[in-house]
Order: C-alpha cells, then sequence, then structure tokens
C-alpha cells in the first residue's frame, strides 16, 4: 500500500504560473483592497464590483498554464497516495493532473445560488453578471469563500492532515485561518510524520522547528522534494 502523501498548497503554488497574489500586492488586486471584493459585506454592498472582479480573475486563470510544481506533484502519485489540500481557487492542480484535490476556499470556475448554497454550477471562464439568476431564480455568487465565512471542507482537511504519513507544505504563510491549524493537527495526531516546508521565505515561527525546510519556490522545490522522497523509498 501507497503511504499517504498530504499536500498543503497555497498562493505561492501558482505564483510561478503568473497568478499574483494579495500579498504580493501589499493587500490590493489591480487596485481593489480586499474588504472591498472578498467579503459578505462587499457583496452586498457593490455586487457589480464583487462580480467584475471575479470575471477578471477568471478570465485571467483561463490563459495561464500549471507550473512544473504542479506537474511534480502529478509526479508523485506513482509513489504515493496523494492527496492535496489547496487555499487556491485556481483549477491547476486539476489541469495538471492531480486527482485528488480538496479546494478550502472554493473554486473559481463555479457559481452557485444565493438562495440555496447546494446548487453549483461549472462555468468554466465565463463571466456573470446581475440578474444571472440560478434555476430558483436568485443571484449567482463566486462559489468563494470569502473573508468571514465558514470554511465548509475544513473538517475533511483535518481528517486528511491527521491521518497523513507524510505531509507537506507549499507555498503558503500559514497565517490564514482555519487552515493555519492543519499543521497542528498533523503534530497532534502523529508527532513523528515527515514535514516538509517549500518557500523561498524562512520561516521564524517555533512551530516550524520540525520541518524540513526546501527554501526554494514551487516549481524547483518540488523536485527537490521528489528526489528527497523517493530517495527515502
Amino acid at each position: 500500500m501507497k503511504k499517504k502523501l498530504v499536500v498543503l498548497t497555497g498562493a505561492g503554488m501558482s505564483a510561478e504560473s503568473g497568478l499574483k497574489t494579495f500579498r504580493d500586492m501589499d493587500g490590493l488586486w489591480e487596485n481593489y483592497d480586499i474588504h472591498e471584493v472578498a467579503t459578505p459585506e462587499a457583496w452586498a454592498k457593490n455586487k457589480d464590483l464583487v462580480l467584475r472582479f471575479y470575471n477578471q480573475r477568471r478570465v485571467q486563470l483561463g490563459v495561464v498554464e500549471p507550473n512544473a510544481g504542479h506537474y511534480g506533484l502529478v509526479e508523485l502519485e506513482k509513489f504515493f497516495d496523494v492527496q492535496i489540500i489547496t487555499q487556491n481557487v485556481d483549477n491547476l492542480h486539476e489541469r495538471a493532473g492531480s486527482k485528488n484535490v480538496l479546494h478550502l476556499h472554493g473554486e473559481l470556475t463555479k457559481v452557485r445560488s444565493t438562495k440555496d448554497e447546494s446548487l453549483i454550477y461549472d462555468i468554466g471562464y465565463k463571466e456573470i453578471y446581475s440578474g444571472d439568476n440560478c434555476e430558483l431564480g436568485s443571484q449567482l455568487r463566486p462559489h468563494i469563500v470569502w473573508f468571514g465565512e465558514s470554511v465548509p471542507e475544513m473538517m475533511v482537511a483535518i481528517e486528511m492532515a491527521a491521518t497523513a504519513d507524510i505531509f507537506v507544505v507549499i507555498g503558503t504563510s500559514l497565517e490564514v485561518y482555519p487552515a493555519a491549524s492543519l499543521l497542528d493537527h498533523v503534530a497532534l495526531a502523529s508527532p513523528s510524520t515527515p514535514l516538509y516546508l517549500i518557500d523561498p521565505n524562512k520561516p521564524y515561527d517555533r512551530k516550524f522547528a520540525k520541518i524540513k525546510h526546501l527554501q526554494h519556490s514551487a516549481t524547483s522545490g518540488v523536485q527537490q522534494l521528489i528526489k528527497l522522497l523517493i530517495r527515502s523509498e
């Protein structure tokens, strides 16, 4: 039986594909303040602005490609039961060929009903506007977990992390909760589980003390990870 390799990915995973992050731009995205476009309050205040923001992101996603880091994780499926927990709303893991991907913060290529959250529609890279309704007649909204909203898939992610044989963090500062707590669940469930962090910046938090840090970007870091993991098998 293959060992279970659980990978938590953040914005740094997709940065080399050309997808910028809020933190790269001092909390801004194309001059949009995060609180103006990614909160329930923003939706209530200016629905058209929020829709326009996500329309732009969807168009951008349609023209970028998975990078070597994404493909490297697919390569690891030959040797491990790879399960990915991603904070990213893009579909680059799936497009690279990853089979098991859990999206903590929603998916950019999907929208859902504002009346019934179970009504979710895959729209690809299309744009949506005010007046685009679900089958119940209510406005469609991005299928995104906004700041201040609960994370429906969190319990699933905790179970995945707690049962990992190897746990890897790629391209996330682990500053956004509740996703940042996953490392704690790994440590509580099995203190001996090997932990790896791929990030060009060196962490200073004490909780990273037991992690093997690969100080690389996602693309080169995943290649280093492959060599280390395959060598240890």
